[in-house]
């Protein structure tokens, strides 16, 4: 009777944590501790032993997750990706797929999201998702359509990348891990790749030719700043002697050493100066108005040589001073704000602030004005530069907005090369087998920081406190189903359900229970607390467990239903102008889908 009271209580501590996961009433970092304090106090003050009277699990059991391989792996690979992220390694390979097709802009987004796919195969899906973001609003506005059908493709698109490789995502590491620990064999880097092929095949047909059609009416509903990662800032260039600009020529209004950016007029010698400028010769004193992303001012500044970064970077406040890495944000002017109506020049924002205007946005029309004599109103974007503490400290600052998406560090693509040879390596000594996958891992991540790709505060960055916490919290949750016979209880019960002499039928209802529950609750959660019974039930109808594991690992990744199910999905929401309902609507014919073809495939491809 002792037996089955540790099982129901560990039922009820199941069932009100995915309650609280779901409701988000409480944080889930928050809820995965409760989980963890719930199952150490009943395994303290009740202890759970057999027969014999030896004890089959402690409380300090239930903190074995925090140092869990599988846990260890997963933080190593989020460090690398950050390494990858912040030095701007996977933009240039981006920008060179998009660069290929660049005579067709439809061809080219579907380079960009092929991309993608491939690199969310080995890498977190979150880094990869944020790099691409801007370059699939600025290349939708090149094909003059919305960005909203592409924005939640990119999402779907990673999540289907994620299924090929035994490192695409956290849940395949999560169900490896905790299915060689109940005895099954160790799972192979590519032992996933073949039904992950077709999956992601079928996956992507409906995703990038069938769900744009069906997000087609949200396109008319969606305003134009679908996402802002596209519009253009107005910069002013003053050139003194010894610029490097100096003695250069406009070619056909252009400016070769600004390429990419749209030189809007020159200020020189008392005139003014519109397109086209014939064959103009710049000289010191000139100013020139240059219009350019966001993006592409990033990218000038994190070059070693540039003459806007030559320029920008001697008005810089402290710029050097303290070591600190220099960030780009963008800022709001908030209504009855102190500087609306003032010129910038007049507002004092530097000297309060510690960071530079270097660019202006406004909705309303393009400016040709010197930038220190243009009036603010409220509403108008301002893009600044300044150290990571000064750009925190805007967050105090009532008279502008944070928006916080937007504060990013400069990419250090000096050390791009090395970054992506470091994860190479990694992936590669991983994938042989050699060594395990934890170890390659760690030493990827370590082999970040002691190169100078990372300094030790941005390595910390990459480090999800919540995929940490609720792991460990699942990891508990599962070891506790398993000890107490909830897993083999729920297994038996949910085979009496079915016709036993039909292990597909079984599958294919796993497959589908498995993937509803990955919309309600974390996709690390499901996983770890489904793989107990994918082994169980596969033991049951004595067939090979990899086609329950199998089918925990891609319903455990069909998080396409709702925007809480995966943090893609969250990050394409706002860009995209997306709606809870738009992503029931698009996501669950996508679940649909990939649970009809594994239920055809699998039986097939493992013989049952």
């Amino acid at each position: 009777m002792e037996f089955d009271m540790h099982m129901w209580v560990g039922f009820a501590v199941i069932s009100l944590a995915m309650l609280a996961y779901g409701s988000e009433r409480l944080s889930m970092e928050l809820t995965s501790l409760l989980v963890i304090l719930s199952f150490m106090l009943l395994f303290t003050f009740a202890p759970l032993t057999d027969a014999d009277g030896v004890l089959l699990i402690s409380s300090s059991d239930m903190l074995a997750g925090f140092a869990n391989p599988a846990l260890i792996t997963i933080m190593a690979l989020l460090v690398m990706a950050q390494g990858l992220f912040q030095s701007g390694a996977l933009e240039k390979l981006i920008d060179q797929a998009s660069r290929r097709a660049a005579r067709s802009p439809e061809l080219a987004i579907l380079a960009v999201l092929f991309a993608a796919m491939i690199a969310s195969a080995f890498l977190n899906n979150t880094p990869v998702v944020l790099m691409v973001i801007p370059v699939l609003a600025a290349m939708a506005g090149r094909a003059a359509s919305k960005a909203s059908p592409y924005m939640m493709a990119l999402s779907f698109i990673t999540i289907l990348g994620g299924m090929l490789t035994l490192i695409g995502s956290s849940t395949n590491l999560l169900v490896a891990d905790t299915a060689e620990r109940l005895g099954m064999h160790k799972i192979g880097f590519f032992e996933q790749t073949i039904p992950g092929l077709v999956l992601m095949a079928v996956g992507s047909v409906y995703v990038l030719f069938v769900m744009p059609r069906i997000m087609k009416s949200r396109e008319a509903e969606a305003d134009d700043s679908d996402t802002d990662s596209g519009r253009q800032f107005i910069i002013e260039l003053r050139l003194r002697y010894g610029d490097s600009l100096i003695g250069a020529e406009t070619a056909a209004g252009f400016l070769p050493a600004l390429s990419g950016m749209t030189l809007q007029m020159i200020e020189s010698g008392g005139q003014t100066l519109l397109p086209p400028f014939d064959d103009h010769r710049l000289r010191a004193g000139d100013k020139l108005y240059i219009a350019a992303t966001r993006r592409e001012i990033a990218d000038a500044l994190a070059q070693k040589v540039h003459p806007l970064r030559d320029h920008l970077m001697q008005l810089v406040p402290n710029e050097g001073d303290s070591g600190e890495d220099l960030m780009l944000a963008e800022l709001v002017v908030a209504p009855g704000s102190r500087m609306a109506q003032r010129a910038i020049g007049q507002t004092g924002f530097t000297h309060t602030t510690d960071c530079l205007i270097i660019g202006l946005q406004r909705r309303s029309r393009m400016l040709r004005h010197e930038m220190s004599d243009i009036r603010l109103k409220a509403g108008d974007v301002l893009l600044v530069i300044g150290q990571q503490s000064a750009i925190e400290g805007l967050r105090h600052n009532r008279d502008t907005l944070l928006m916080e998406w937007s504060a990013r560090e400069l990419p250090r693509f000096e050390k791009a090369g090395r970054a992506r040879l470091i994860f190479a390596l990694t992936v590669l000594a991983a994938a042989s087998g050699f060594v395990p996958i934890v170890l390659a891992a760690l030493a990827g991540a370590v082999g970040m920081v002691t190169s100078g790709v990372l300094n030790v505060r941005q390595a910390s960055r990459g480090f999800d406190l919540r995929i940490f916490l609720v792991v460990a919290a699942a990891l508990a949750m599962a070891q506790s189903m398993e000890v107490t016979g909830g897993a083999a209880l729920v297994s038996s019960n949910f085979l009496g359900l079915f016709d036993t002499d039909n292990p597909a039928l079984v599958l294919s209802a796993f497959f589908l229970l498995c993937a509803v529950v990955t919309n309600l609750l974390s996709n690390n959660a499901t996983a770890v607390l489904f793989t107990p019974l994918a082994v169980n039930l596969a033991a049951a109808l004595n067939v090979d467990p990899m086609a329950f594991v199998l089918a925990v690992i891609f319903a455990a990744s069909c998080s396409f239903a709702t925007p809480i199910a995966y943090q893609t999905n969250l990050l394409v929401m706002t860009p995209g102008n997306f709606r809870f309902i738009d992503f029931i609507r698009a996501g669950i014919p996508l679940v649909v889908i990939l649970w009809l073809t594994y239920s055809l495939f699998a039986p097939w491809y493992f013989d049952l």
